[in-house]
């Protein structure tokens, strides 16, 4: 009983944070401090983590060679499970193209996901200020309709999921739309520079990613791009969120 008491309590808590964090950037406006913005995009980020418990969603992957975007070289399209006190697992629909494609390029990153989303692991992906210095840019931009703020974002430790670039979120709640950058860490020592896209939609009131896109160069393997599509979201509340 007590524990469901502190429970309720935290939730509600992380509530009068979030709501607390908008009306302190925004009283800012128009000169909005970068530090109260900073606060109301971590808001968003735990309320969006505390309100999830597990969602599904179908990934579909392809893989590019050289200059041709046209016509993929290998794809997959799977259905992903994920859950908040397990993280991530995968169920392949469907493949074709190259087998070693597949093998070489598909299997690692679905593996980094995997482990990225681990329960221990994931908080150090989260983009917040616990794991970006953030730079606000003068101005708003408009992205798919949406007055965004626009941000310079430096990890503070480097890894394959970090991204140094920048952050569009939505101007008025704080909701991440666009990220943008270069790895600030190659996932092996095989693999060059790469430039890392990712595009987000609010669905059922969660920022959720619909787009990525992933390309490096390297000596072995030329110039790759790995395009992923994300679609049939269906998300599961936390009771009482």
């Amino acid at each position: 009983m007590v524990g469901l008491k502190r429970s309720g309590t935290l939730r509600v808590a992380g509530a009068v944070f979030f709501m607390a964090a908008l009306v302190t950037a925004r009283r800012a406006s128009p000169e909005l401090d970068p530090g109260a913005v900073a606060r109301a995009i971590d808001a968003a980020v735990f309320s969006r983590v505390n309100s999830i418990a597990g969602y599904t969603v179908t990934e579909h992957y392809a893989v590019f060679r050289g200059k041709d975007e046209t016509h993929s070289v290998a794809d997959r399209t799977v259905k992903t499970t994920y859950r908040r006190e397990t993280g991530k697992s995968y169920e392949i629909v469907s493949e074709g193209g190259s087998a070693l494609v597949r093998r070489m390029g598909l299997d690692p990153i679905l593996e980094r996901e995997k482990e990225i989303n681990l329960p221990a692991n994931v908080e150090q992906s989260w983009i917040t200020s616990a794991n970006y210095a953030m730079s606000l840019k003068p101005g708003t931009q408009q992205l798919d309709g949406r007055d965004c703020l626009v941000l310079a974002i430096i990890p503070k430790r480097k890894a394959p999921n970090l991204i140094v670039g920048n952050l569009w979120v939505d101007a008025k709640d704080y909701t991440i739309v666009r990220l943008e950058g270069t790895a600030s860490k190659a996932p092996s020592v095989f693999a060059g520079e790469t430039h890392m896209l990712r595009q987000y939609a609010s669905i059922d009131g969660f920022a959720m990613a619909t787009h990525a896109r992933a390309e490096s160069s390297t000596f072995l393997y030329g110039r790759t791009v790995v395009k992923i599509d994300y679609s049939d979201y269906n998300i599961e509340r936390r009771p009482g969120r």
